[in-house]
């Protein structure tokens, strides 16, 4: 395969890593393993533009990201629109959809599982066209991350310690507000303190991320109007990976899920992957199914051998 890795200064563990010496490593272990690569270091200003100019060529078969969640979901976001292989390099805090994919979470040994790997296809999501690898959330988590983002920090540790501060202060405030939704032949309008939607449903872990990428459908969460002692509940449920037995968060399966705002506040926001955005009143969000190529161990594809099924795809 031609390839090309765009790896973000700025991004989580590459902060502290010696690039030179990581970019010389990647184009040999990919070139070792047959491919034709070159690798890219790039400011975390620039490598949206970058990726998006190497995606259009002609002769690329796909592009290796690394860096935090946000660069992978662009990363992703590129990939899909223009139909090449993505390979994800987890530099970040959280690393949510390598960790879907089940990728080593090292950056060094992640190099030689993705050039010795095959390529698969799993399911992506968009918002009202904007995509997503991971989840768009409205509520208590865009009100953490807002409140995160007014604190300055410039490690893994200080965001952490932000996002510590920052939940104290949504477990102090917590939002409410109605939303109106359809989801499947459902449809409600429903007071709420938090809306999520991610692509594929939750699994059981602590971090909120899906155990597989080809179930077809968004997972939808709502949670009822909580005070300080609900939100702390949920808090520690989502810890222990148990959010589906909390008494007060409703769980559904949709491919698509239509959302109103009808009472918007002016200033609200949502989250996609990790940013915060302004919410709009509308929202459809939708999954599709396999269209996104991405680069995974050998032996880790998902193998369809119906009738008119793509198999997956030997890097």
């Amino acid at each position: 395969m031609k390839l090309i890795g765009f790896f973000n200064r700025d991004g989580g563990t590459f902060r502290t890593t010696d690039m030179a010496a990581y970019e010389q490593r990647a184009e040999q272990v990919f070139r070792d393993a047959g491919h034709d690569f070159e690798a890219v270091v790039v400011e975390g200003r620039n490598i949206v533009s970058a990726m998006e100019r190497a995606a259009r060529r002609d002769d690329i078969d796909g592009i290796v990201a690394g860096g935090g969640d946000g660069t992978i979901s662009a990363a992703a976001a590129i990939a899909w629109k223009n139909g090449v292989a993505l390979g994800v390099i987890p530099a970040g805090t959280m690393n949510l959809f390598a960790r879907s994919l089940r990728l080593p979470l090292d950056i060094w040994q992640t190099l030689s599982v993705l050039a010795t790997g095959e390529v698969d296809n799993v399911d992506i999501g968009s918002a009202n066209g904007r995509a997503f690898v991971h989840q768009f959330s409205a509520g208590l988590h865009a009100r953490l991350v807002r409140y995160r983002n007014g604190y300055t920090y410039r490690s893994r540790l200080g965001k952490m310690s932000a996002s510590t501060r920052a939940a104290f202060g949504v477990i102090a405030n917590p939002p409410e507000f109605d939303v109106d939704f359809e989801a499947g032949d459902i449809r409600e309008r429903r007071h709420v303190s938090a809306i999520s939607v991610s692509n594929n449903p939750f699994g059981a872990n602590a971090l909120l991320y899906a155990d597989s990428l080809r179930s077809g459908e968004l997972g939808f969460y709502t949670a009822k109007p909580l005070r300080s002692l609900g939100v702390a509940r949920l808090a520690i449920d989502m810890l222990r990976g148990r959010v589906r037995d909390n008494a007060d968060v409703m769980v559904m399966h949709a491919p698509e899920v239509n959302l109103h705002f009808p009472k918007l506040r002016q200033l609200a926001n949502c989250v996609m992957d990790g940013e915060l955005l302004p919410l709009e009143r509308d929202v459809t969000l939708k999954v599709h199914p396999g269209e996104l190529k991405v680069m995974v161990r050998e032996g880790t594809a998902a193998r369809v051998e119906s009738e008119g099924a793509a198999d997956s795809l030997a890097v």
